[in-house]
């Protein structure tokens, strides 16, 4: 890590522009609202008092386990299949980025597991098209503004990416910025949705991919060599091409390309994909010239905000203000929007903002 003079107290990072490339909607509830919601539709949760939800979620996601972990979305997804869930959770999403000093964010939900309630699929992403700009209007207002882009997912153990990329197609430019897919990794390999993403490149619409988390190797190499992923889900498992600084072609062709790694490290430490934050591999591909971002993934569930992911790096891994500007800086140029739209972040809010603390 390079070296810089400042104090990086969790005060000062939150003040910071940030940018989060990986981080699931239905991921993100308050736990306040998850509670108000659950009762309004008869769920019943593991408790209605807020805070012990929230614990209750840490606590059952940092098993390890990617399958419970993922199993902990039963109770955010059932107050999600009505409109006015949706809203609410949407423009909520974006009122607590903007608080969390984020100017940039791409949020990323499977439309596919949002119509039990009777909604159609372009339904589910109108709704949550329309809670986002309402969140974005009312962020602005209060002088926060945050640009927050739409992925849509295709969830990778079903069969309907297809269905869901055409989606993402429809609305490219209405808020759409592009498509993944999500769930359980072992097992369902990218490959077996090459009709979606051929489709999607057909269209020009860019898209990442979950891999690198849950299985190693093949699961990276098929996302970008055999599909075309433009960014990578996590990728923690990139290390398995790397031995003492050398790297084998597949960790090469990644970095020399700057295929952008989306790494989550609670996340990452609660399914068991990292060991601590203090030798998570973010640092150490860093180092090696990756294009690393920091993201939440999902800030309910691991109990997380971009300001404490980026505290927790300067806390036990040693992270400089010249690192955080770096992955914020990397981050907007891998994100899915126009260049000029990332070259004004960048040079407008992003330098200025991390000069003054300089």
């Amino acid at each position: 890590m390079t070296s810089t003079v400042t104090s990086l107290s969790p005060d000062t990072i939150a003040r910071l522009p940030k940018a989060v490339l990986h981080d699931h909607l239905d991921g993100g509830l308050r736990p306040a609202t998850l509670v108000e919601l659950a009762a309004s539709v008869g769920h019943r949760l593991p408790t209605t008092d807020p805070a012990e939800l929230a614990a209750w979620y840490v606590e059952a996601a940092g098993s390890g386990d990617l399958v419970r972990y993922i199993g902990t979305f039963e109770h955010t997804l059932a107050v999600m299949q009505h409109r006015e869930g949706l809203l609410r959770t949407a423009e909520e999403y974006v009122l607590d980025l903007a608080a969390d000093g984020v100017v940039y964010g791409e949020v990323r939900y499977a439309p596919e597991l949002m119509v039990r309630g009777g909604l159609t699929l372009n339904e589910v992403v109108e709704a949550v098209q329309e809670g986002l700009a309402t969140g974005m209007a009312k962020a602005a207002a209060d002088g926060t503004p945050v640009r927050v882009g739409t992925l849509l997912c295709g969830m990778r153990m079903f069969d309907r990416t297809r269905e869901i990329a055409d989606l993402a197609v429809a609305y490219r430019d209405a808020g759409v910025v592009g498509f993944d897919i999500a769930g359980a990794e072992d097992g369902f390999p990218p490959a077996d949705h090459l009709a979606a993403f051929a489709h999607l490149r057909s269209e020009s619409v860019p898209f990442t991919i979950h891999a690198g988390e849950a299985h190693g190797l093949p699961s990276i190499h098929q996302a970008v060599q055999t599909c075309g992923a433009l960014r990578i889900g996590h990728g923690v498992r990139i290390t398995d091409d790397i031995a003492d600084g050398r790297m084998g072609r597949l960790a090469s062709w990644i970095r020399d390309r700057r295929i952008a790694l989306e790494m989550c490290p609670t996340s990452n430490l609660q399914t068991g994909a990292a060991a601590s934050i203090a030798t998570h591999p973010i640092t150490e591909l860093r180092r090696l010239g990756f294009r690393v971002t920091v993201n939440t993934d999902n800030r309910l569930v691991s109990g997380t905000s971009m300001t404490r992911e980026m505290s927790l790096l300067v806390d036990e891994a040693g992270w400089t203000l010249d690192d955080l500007r770096a992955v914020t800086v990397d981050a907007l140029e891998s994100a899915f929007i126009p260049l000029a739209e990332r070259e004004a972040l960048i040079a407008d809010v992003v330098l200025p903002a991390y000069a003054a603390h300089a």
